[in-house]
């Protein structure tokens, strides 16, 4: 992936394989660009936890989201409830985060905008 391209506009590819997953010092590049979310389990996870007025407005969040994933071909982990969406995202094909997982958590940052 470019610099030069925003994490929100970027695509998905596949990535399968350790030489995938992203050192710490690339993860440390990319976070600033998602603000709020947090890493996880020691690295190897991007998650954030999305707040919204009611279920429904929750739902049309979720539903967004999965249609993003659908066509990204990639997948989080998500917690429903009420009035929050937990989303976690990693890439268990490089046993860590890949590119693809800041690219997703930017498009689901902007659905929430």
């Amino acid at each position: 992936m470019s610099d030069l391209i925003p994490l929100a506009h970027a695509h998905c590819l596949p990535r399968r394989g350790h030489e995938h997953r992203l050192p710490p010092a690339r993860i440390a590049e990319l976070m600033p660009q998602l603000p709020g979310w947090e890493l996880a389990e020691n690295g190897h996870a991007l998650t954030k936890t999305f707040t919204f007025a009611d279920h429904y407005r929750t739902m049309a969040f979720v539903n967004a989201l999965a249609f993003i994933a659908h066509r990204e071909d990639h997948h989080p982990d998500l917690g429903v409830h009420y009035d929050r969406c937990v989303v976690r995202f990693s890439t268990h094909d490089v046993g860590g985060l890949s590119e693809n997982d800041f690219i997703c958590a930017a498009k689901a940052e902007g659905l929430a905008e």
